[in-house]
């Protein structure tokens, strides 16, 4: 494999590896977009989840942006990068003179030149978004976006086990309080 990708198989595997031994989102999201940062050399790497009740992106993980950028302000779905609706990434290879991104300004100052947005989608509605800045322009390859697209079906699979985890958690624990086990 060309040293040109910044991904390729061992590298996917590695990543996978922490998505599936992670015990909560936040710690997954966090061991994630430092792996993606670390092991592909790009400037930094975000996992947002979808609130459905104001449309926004709300950030589960962040690595390598400053926290002004960060904090930007509201990350509304139907004005930042289009997540498509027929679930397609949206690839920006050169954000100089883009009209493609919400907060423009501020990418420039943060000093990004591409951005890489896959939707994070469990059985066709998106639930979220992984994305992938560099400070330099950047064409992906289509095996580079394909290992991409397999992390996000790997990401919302973990992210429905969570909330399914928490919900039987929760279940157990009420039943607890109803009727105590004595031992």
């Amino acid at each position: 494999m060309s040293s040109d990708y910044k991904i390729d198989l061992e590298r996917y595997k590695l990543i996978v590896e922490t998505v599936f031994d992670a015990n909560n989102p936040s710690i997954m999201g966090s061991l994630v977009t430092h792996l993606l940062v670390s092991t592909m050399g790009v400037k930094g790497a975000s996992i947002f989840v979808v609130n459905p009740g104001n449309e926004t992106l709300e950030i589960l993980a962040t690595e390598g942006l400053s926290i002004e950028y960060v904090n930007k302000g509201p990350i509304l779905v139907d004005k930042s990068i289009k997540l498509a609706a027929n679930l397609k990434p949206v690839i920006i290879n050169d954000t100089k003179g883009s009209n493609r991104l919400q907060y423009p300004e501020k990418g420039e100052k943060e000093g990004i030149r591409s951005i890489v947005s896959l939707p994070i989608n469990l059985r066709g509605r998106i639930i979220g978004a992984l994305r992938l800045y560099h400070s330099e322009p950047w064409k992906i390859s289509d095996q580079e976006l394909s290992y991409l697209r397999l992390l996000t079906l790997d990401l919302g699979m973990a992210l429905r086990y969570f909330r399914l985890s928490a919900v039987v958690q929760c279940t157990k624990d009420l039943l607890d309080e109803i009727h105590p086990i004595w031992l």
